[in-house]
């Protein structure tokens, strides 16, 4: 009797579920519906901003499920682990937690991070790699360029580190980058990209951009794992396509290039991040890379009022380039768009802080509603002062993250030394860490045995006797320093992490670090309690891994560390300062955008560059992230370098009104480079 109860139970689970899935599909506009329902073959889902894409993915993923497909066929990337995790979420509440659980949804370098670790022994990687971030990366880099002996005043390592990111996502290797040099700048940074990946292979190591790179090598050389990936997952499905770069849409097309079950959902008009690798060209020549692909338009608009919608859609029909689309509110009718010029940058923080000091003291709006976009982060200074001056409460977005605090960064490294002891990079930032008497002139010696050896330097301090020079007391400092750590990384924790961690900290005193750097009691315990943080971070991995390693803690760590700080914020009552591309995604019901000026928007580097088209995209962006209520402002002068300037304002407000420019306006120049 109990048993056909609960067979009748199970039986109306997945009938409770089809019912619902089909009252959401019905309740879909007409364009939404066709995208999901159109399964077989190429998909291009063009979706404008706010025409819910989101909710087409997920739905599209319960639909696949609901007429035949298994979750373990499917596949879902996208570009953000807060995006990867909503539409996780999503798709639960759709189908259950179970089938949703089966499911691949994550970001691009998540999936590529599983794919190595299982697979990338097929191409010669080590299934324990270490991942670098962007902290790591920089240390490596000051590294390359001493074994090279260029001065970093040279080459900046921040600058050469964005070069060097950019040319691996044009799939170009060092041997590319040495072929094309043309001039000697070119060449160093082509000898500075070999020696840096030189390092990265002898520690073990990949940064960011190797996870994709190495993924697009092991599938091209490996028939055998490209075939079962294709086989595996029939369908494919990308968020965000008008952000893929070169080795992410080369990853997409030998997954998919075979069954062509691909389905991409992005807006050409939204693709603003081609400073750093993005091919705003993949999307646009979706239908001549994948013949016969079906297109879908998502022009229904449910963010915003129509004077907003008006606004974008007359500035980004001024770019050549793009797909066809215009934006339709959802919402009616609403409030002008207001666009003032006032005297300089203190007048406009004046403006917007002003409005919303007023709305707040009427009781018309919180904090939280209101959101100063600008161009360049220099900006956001005028209107902290502002924003304090009348004391409202405010964040700036893209300040210093948690994950790259001094304390943070040091047990880090502890722990990724245990994890790899070749780990270069992390020894040469504790190995005074507390102090341990081994001196600059030791540390430069093992340095330079390493490199004419070509060995990490852990090792060079492993073979001592064979370096002329060093003292013995320095020697013996290192050797049991490394001794202690090859015992704490002997074995696995596992699910012992938390008290692992707890032992490093104590076995090295690092709690005598923090109180010698930081003499100030209460600055002592708040460096302290980033340090409790971590072990905070690795509990909550330990309760939610199903086979914890340390190994899957530091990964968990740098690849979730650019969203932490962004979700504890996001809830907070107070009005939201930044820039134009770190709002992408967001909106609010009253926008400030401001310093709409030639120079500044489009910035006078996209002038000189020729890529103004992407400025105006950054333009149609900001203008698009307003729900109620958008102001735009710009100044007559503005100072710059220290020198007061007349500012012009931007072409696109013109355009924006359909208007040419008035006799005395003059556009912005090219700077010579």
């Amino acid at each position: 009797m109990a048993r056909r109860a609960a067979s009748a139970a199970s039986a109306a689970a997945p009938a409770a579920i089809a019912a619902e899935l089909a009252r959401i599909v019905a309740a879909l506009n007409p364009e939404q519906r066709t995208a999901v329902t159109t399964t077989e073959g190429p998909l291009l889902v063009l979706a404008g901003a706010g025409s819910g894409k989101t909710r087409v993915i997920t739905v599209r993923i319960a639909w696949l499920l609901a007429h035949g497909a298994t979750p373990e066929q499917l596949l879902a990337m996208t570009f953000t682990n807060r995006a990867a995790n909503e539409m996780r979420e999503r798709v639960a509440g759709l189908v259950g937690a179970e089938r949703a659980k089966a499911v691949t949804v994550g970001t691009f370098h998540a999936f590529c991070v599983r794919l190595l670790r299982e697979r990338g022994h097929a191409i010669g990687l080590p299934s324990r790699f270490a991942i670098c971030d962007s902290s790591d990366q920089l240390a490596a880099l000051k590294g390359a360029l001493r074994e090279l002996r260029i001065p970093e005043t040279t080459l900046h390592p921040s600058a050469l580190q964005s070069q060097i990111s950019l040319m691996k996502s044009k799939l170009l290797t060092p041997i590319d980058a040495l072929k094309q040099a043309d001039d000697r700048r070119a060449k160093q940074v082509a000898k500075a990209y070999a020696k840096y990946d030189e390092n990265l292979r002898r520690t073990r190591s990949v940064d960011f951009d190797d996870l994709l790179l190495f993924a697009v090598r092991l599938l091209r050389e490996s028939a055998k794992d490209r075939e079962e990936l294709a086989a595996r997952f029939r369908y494919v499905m990308v968020d965000e396509y008008q952000d893929t770069n070169a080795p992410q849409y080369e990853l997409l097309r030998l997954i998919a290039g075979a069954h062509r079950n691909l389905c991409v959902v992005g807006d050409d008009d939204q693709s603003i991040y081609g400073w750093r690798g993005a091919d705003v060209k993949k999307i646009l020549g979706f239908e001549r890379d994948f013949e016969g692909a079906a297109v879908v338009r998502l022009e229904t608009n449910y963010r915003s009022v129509e004077p907003i919608l008006e606004a974008a859609n007359r500035v980004i029909a001024c770019n050549p380039s793009r797909h066809g689309k215009t934006l339709r509110s959802a919402l009616g009718p609403g409030e002008p768009v207001v666009v003032k010029r006032v005297e300089d940058e203190t007048a406009e923080a004046d403006l917007a802080v002003r409005e919303i000091t007023d709305r707040m003291r009427e009781g018309l709006s919180r904090p939280k509603d209101f959101a100063i976009l600008f161009r360049a982060a220099t900006q956001a200074r005028a209107f902290e002062a502002a924003l304090r001056a009348k004391q409202v409460p405010y964040r700036l977005v893209g300040g210093m993250s948690f994950f790259d605090r001094k304390e943070v960064r040091d047990v880090l490294a502890y722990l990724r030394l245990a994890a790899n002891p070749d780990d270069e990079v992390s020894l040469l930032r504790i190995i005074n860490c507390p102090p341990r008497g081994i001196g600059k002139t030791t540390i430069d010696k093992a340095l330079a045995y390493a490199t004419a050896e070509g060995i990490p330097v852990a090792r060079a301090f492993r073979q001592a006797n064979a370096i002329a020079g060093l003292p013995a007391p320095a020697v013996e400092a290192m050797q049991a320093f490394l001794g202690k750590v090859a015992a704490l990384g002997a074995a696995d924790p596992g699910r012992d992490l938390v008290a692992w961690i707890r032992r490093v900290l104590a076995e090295f005193d690092y709690r005598a670090e923090v109180d010698r750097a930081y003499p100030d009691p209460a600055t002592r315990e708040e460096r302290w309690q980033g340090v409790l943080e971590l072990v905070n971070f690795a509990e909550n991995h330990v309760r939610r891994a199903s086979a914890p390693t340390l190994s899957s803690f530091l990964e968990a760590l740098v690849m979730s560390s650019e969203d932490s700080e962004e979700e504890k914020e996001s809830a907070r009552d107070v009005v939201t300062l930044m820039t134009l591309h770190s709002a992408k995604g967001l909106e609010f019901p009253r926008v400030f955008l401001v310093g709409v000026e030639e120079g500044l928007l489009p910035h006078v580097r996209a002038v000189t560059e020729n890529t103004v088209e992407e400025e105006r995209r950054l333009m149609y962006v900001g203008i698009t992230r307003a729900q109620r209520h958008l102001t735009i402002s710009c100044v007559k002068s503005r100072a710059r370098g220290g020198h007061r300037g007349e500012s012009m304002p931007s072409r696109f407000l013109y355009e924006m009104r359909g208007e040419a420019p008035p006799k005395m306006w003059r556009p912005c120049e090219p700077r010579e480079e």
